[in-house]
């Protein structure tokens, strides 16, 4: 995971209270329940992001011909191939 237990913590709560103080969601649960499928929602979308980047990656590597990661050719396939797995993922 990119980012640590802190940090998504902390962009729970973050999340939490501008959605709270700008009326867009009100919360009938606890707030530390809200926080927590926040976190894990956050978590999930993590790890879907690093699957997809391990099946991307895997599909550059089985290339015949060795793309330099980092040239434009590279970032270009990379991308593409990054998207059309969202959105064969439903996450696009």
């Amino acid at each position: 995971m990119m980012l640590s237990d802190d940090k998504i913590s902390h962009m729970s709560h973050v999340l939490l209270n501008e959605l709270m103080a700008k009326d867009i969601v009100d919360v009938i649960e606890e707030e530390s329940e809200v926080r927590r499928e926040i976190k894990r929602t956050i978590i999930a979308e993590l790890k879907t992001g690093e699957d997809i980047d391990q099946v991307v990656r895997k599909k550059l590597d089985s290339y015949s011909r060795q793309l330099v990661e980092g040239s434009p050719e590279w970032e270009v396939l990379y991308e593409r191939f990054f998207n059309e797995e969202e959105v064969r993922r439903g996450k696009k």
